[in-house]
């Protein structure tokens, strides 16, 4: 039998202390802006502001994918958004994404400057923007914008449910590890099961939906994310094995799982990206553009 006290919730949250854990001190239950900061701003007519994360990486794969089909207008500039130093609670970036969230894009093509937020949106936009990765056919484009937010609402669960609990939580705790693996094997399940009877997530074209979906949860059967494949048991599901290292194979979605990233080996690593050289170069700490 167990000596530890049961939690009692108090009639009233109040934040007193951090909750600790590895993102402990970006987590505020406030939101706003916590200083000054303007945004940078480059040549190109749509500026990024990201990190290289799962949800990241789906704007930048999608950038790399439409240059390679010729899109010059899809030319951007990434800069890099430091969320442990609390670059996200910077002025100009709420005013980019009043969420706080990476990534946030600012399209100034236009005469006027269009914000973007949540990285599905981000998705969406620039497919219709340039016509390219999502289907214009009624029941092709539903089908893909149905998985797309199939992964916009599946992935807390993997991330903030089973990665935090599995992962980066202070303690470890039999009941949510527990309640979000099951769920997360779940999620596996549903992507094992389609892709048994299609090439792509949404049939048999590459879309946003891939994008969106594959820094996620090829992410974790790749055994990049939260060391849990083994205990997951990954490679159960053969499946979503086979599309991850057919997405990966791909050089634009190479390219950008690189843009923005902090982690892993540093040959892996363009901390912004300004011009296509710059994957060649390497110039990792490059800074181009203005303030503003």
């Amino acid at each position: 039998m167990s000596d530890r006290t049961e939690y009692v919730p108090p009639k009233v949250w109040t934040w007193d202390k951090e909750s600790g854990g590895r993102f402990a001190s970006i987590n505020r239950p406030v939101a706003g802006a916590t200083h000054e900061k303007p945004l940078p701003v480059g040549r190109h007519p749509l500026q990024l502001y990201s990190l290289g994360t799962p949800n990241g990486q789906k704007v930048t794969i999608l950038l790399e994918e439409l240059l390679a089909l010729g899109h010059a207008g899809a030319e951007y500039d990434a800069w890099l958004i430091r969320i442990g130093d609390g670059d996200q609670f910077g002025s100009g970036f709420v005013e980019a994404n009043p969420n706080s969230k990476i990534p946030a894009l600012v399209d100034r093509s236009g005469a006027t400057p269009v914000r973007v937020f949540e990285s599905g949106a981000i998705l969406t936009y620039l497919a219709e923007k340039f016509g390219a990765f999502l289907p214009t056919e009624p029941a092709a484009r539903a089908e893909t914008l149905s998985w797309l937010f199939w992964q916009m609402g599946s992935a807390p669960f993997l991330g903030g449910g089973f990665g935090h609990f599995y992962a980066y939580a202070p303690t470890k705790f039999e009941y949510p590890i527990n309640r979000y693996a099951m769920e997360a094997k779940r999620q596996l399940d549903v992507l094992d099961r389609r892709l048994a009877e299609h090439e792509f997530v949404a049939g048999s074209a590459y879309t946003i939906a891939d994008m969106a979906i594959w820094p996620w949860y090829g992410g974790v059967v790749k055994g990049w994310l939260y060391e849990a494949a083994e205990f997951l048991d990954v490679q159960s599901y053969r499946n979503v094995l086979r599309w991850a290292d057919q997405v990966l194979a791909r050089p634009a979605v190479q390219r950008g799982r690189k843009v923005n990233r902090l982690t892993g080996d540093p040959a892996d690593q363009l901390h912004e990206r300004h011009d296509a050289g710059d994957f060649d170069t390497k110039t990792q700490d490059k800074v181009g553009g203005t303030q503003g």
